[in-house]
Order: structure tokens, then C-alpha cells, then sequence
């Protein structure tokens, strides 16, 4: 299955765009994605456990992924 992840800010910036279509096995958890966008050019400036969101939710990295799920990387934010 083919997982559309959407990117942004810094993530924007390390893969070279904002939407990343990542092929995976079938069934999926974010634990594999984080994997499999890792092997991609630019993955290794994920950090240790990137925080990810599923269908606009945080989710554990043990979260099922659908192909029909809306994946983002949330990027690592400062505030002041």
C-alpha cells in the first residue's frame, strides 16, 4: 500500500517537499512508516521518535494505518 504523508516546516525542508507518497507492507503501524521514511533521501534527520499524527491525532507507534488515513509528521516546534 502507498501512504500519503504530509510534511512541514523542517521535515518540508529534509525531504524536499511537502507530500511524500511512502509504499509500505500491508498492515501498517507508525512504528513502519517511521521506518520506511527513514530509507528515504533525507530521513536520517528524523529524530529518535518523530512525533506523528494520524487523521489529525497524535498517534503511538503502534497505531494501525489505513491507506485511507491522513499521516502528517509534526516537526519539532519552539515557542516563546
Amino acid at each position: 500500500m502507498t501512504v500519503p504523508v504530509l510534511l512541514f516546516a523542517s521535515y518540508a525542508d529534509a525531504f524536499g517537499t511537502r507530500k511524500l507518497l511512502v509504499p509500505v507492507q500491508a498492515p501498517c503501524v507508525v512504528a513502519d512508516l517511521v521506518a520506511a521514511l527513514r530509507t528515504m533521501p533525507g530521513g536520517d534527520r528524523l529524530p529518535a521518535s518523530p512525533l506523528v499524527a494520524v487523521n489529525q491525532a497524535f498517534a503511538a507507534p503502534d497505531r494501525v494505518i489505513g491507506a485511507a488515513d491522513e499521516v502528517a509528521l509534526i516537526p519539532p516546534v519552539a515557542g516563546g
